[in-house]
């Protein structure tokens, strides 16, 4: 029985899988440090304020209706998605780009759906046929 736990822990995706978790945690610190301390100071700066959470709050019947607490939740997941697509997105594509240069690897094409050349073959056909009143 411990054989098989052993076995089990030691397949490289559960290892991998650890890696990752771990890495994706202090990743994840790193980005919301530099939201919470650069980007959304600088949006306070710019903005006033921080957040959006007093913005268009509605009150009825004595309950709060918060569109600017759900604003400044979307604000920072853009926020945020646009930092990993700026700082690991983008970068890790140009290092693939060019290590597969200097390999001499090119992207492979993809491949096209066999109904889709179907039907333009059969539109080329019909265009190259003459259209003298015969139909």
């Amino acid at each position: 029985m411990l054989k098989g736990f052993k076995d089990f822990i030691m397949k490289g995706n559960v290892v991998d899988l650890a890696v990752a978790v771990v890495i994706g945690a202090a990743f994840g610190a790193v980005v919301n440090s530099l939201v919470e301390n650069i980007l959304m100071p600088l949006i306070a700066a710019l903005f006033g304020s921080a957040n959006f959470d007093s913005f268009a709050l509605l009150t009825i019947n004595g309950v709060d209706i918060k569109f600017g607490v759900f604003l400044t939740v979307l604000v920072n997941f853009l926020i945020v998605a646009a930092a990993i697509y700026f700082m690991v997105v983008m970068p890790m594509n140009h290092i693939i780009a060019r290590r597969n240069a200097k390999l001499g690897i090119k992207e492979e094409e993809a491949a096209v759906d066999p109904q889709v050349l179907l039907l333009t073959e059969i539109r080329d056909a019909l265009a190259a046929r003459p259209s003298g009143g015969q139909h």
